[in-house]
């Protein structure tokens, strides 16, 4: 049922989100950007803006709380005595210490045959930690320390706020795009004559399509960047962890990949969150929109010392 509860939660995000945005842009009294004249373009960039930026942002401030509801993590108190919540909980702190975050982040853990782990948080001092038992089970100690320290890492460099700037920028730029081209296509029916143009249906259905089309390379952008941000992650783990724990853990997850059927691997290859596995052949376009680079670069990398 933990899939359930997942589209649940995303479809509640999203209704807060469009709620939340609704009354703002009523609020500022942000009407529509098209009016008799032609196009209000300060209202047009304000529009998209707010949306853009606003619907990356609201996801961010409660990035951690919908991944403690929408994954089931189990927050880990500090005042533990299990053996291994302490040492899990022992290794994220070092680590955190180690990177100069001056607020330790949560750290907690959920069931799932996932080989998972993920780092969330608006802010570096407000974050969690979080790993899957699938990955506890699968791993050694210094392998999950690799792990561990790549995802301290993403918290230290600001991974998170940064990924949702950029996505915000890019949700308003395709908006905003795909709204002038639409209003252009428009006039152009309409010519001198005012021969009708797209109607109102015609106009948002326009608008809908090209948003869609112009995200594609929009997604060529995101993915570049946060393949970066996986290398400069790689290289703080080995920094924080030790480079050949970082290996390892690579390593590791590459031996769990081997090991699944070609199914299981695709499967694999979508719910692994610290370190993604890329499927091979998955071909130009999957390769161009990957938010993680291939493990055999990743390795290559850190074994050249970049």
């Amino acid at each position: 049922m933990s899939w359930l509860r997942r589209i649940g939660f995303f479809i509640a995000l999203n209704i807060v989100v469009v709620l939340t945005i609704s009354f703002v842009v009523n609020l500022l009294g942000l009407g529509p950007t098209i009016t008799a004249q032609g196009m209000n373009y300060a209202s047009l960039i304000a529009f998209c803006l707010l949306w853009g930026m606003g619907g990356a942002f609201i996801s961010l401030l409660l990035s951690k709380q919908m991944a403690k509801w929408g994954m089931g993590v189990r927050v880990i108190d500090p005042q533990t005595r299990n053996s291994e919540e302490r040492q899990l909980l022992e290794t994220v702190h070092r680590l955190a210490r180690q990177a100069g975050i001056m607020k330790m982040p949560e750290v907690g853990y959920y069931d799932s045959p996932e080989v998972n782990a993920f780092a969330t948080g608006p802010t570096k001092n407000n974050s969690l930690v979080a790993v899957s038992t699938g990955l506890l089970r699968s791993m050694d100690g210094r392998s999950v320390e690799g792990v561990l320290g790549h995802e301290v890492s993403h918290i230290a460099n600001g991974d998170m706020v940064t990924m949702t700037l950029l996505q915000g920028v890019v949700n308003a730029f395709v908006m905003a795009l795909a709204r002038v081209v639409a209003f252009a296509l428009d006039n152009f029916l309409r010519g001198d004559r005012d021969r009708g143009g797209l109607g109102t249906f015609g106009y948002i259905g326009v608008v809908w399509l090209l948003e869609i089309l112009l995200f594609i390379p929009g997604s060529f952008v995101l993915g570049w960047f946060s393949r970066q941000r996986e290398y400069r992650a790689d290289a703080g783990g080995a920094r924080l962890a030790g480079r050949e724990n970082m290996i390892g853990a690579l390593k590791s997850l590459m031996r769990v990949h081997d090991l699944n059927s070609a199914v299981q691997r695709e499967s694999q290859s979508q719910t692994v969150a610290a370190l993604k596995i890329s499927g091979s052949g998955a071909g130009l376009f999957s390769a161009l929109r990957a938010t993680h680079p291939p493990l055999e670069k990743r390795i290559e990398r850190l074994q050249r010392g970049i």
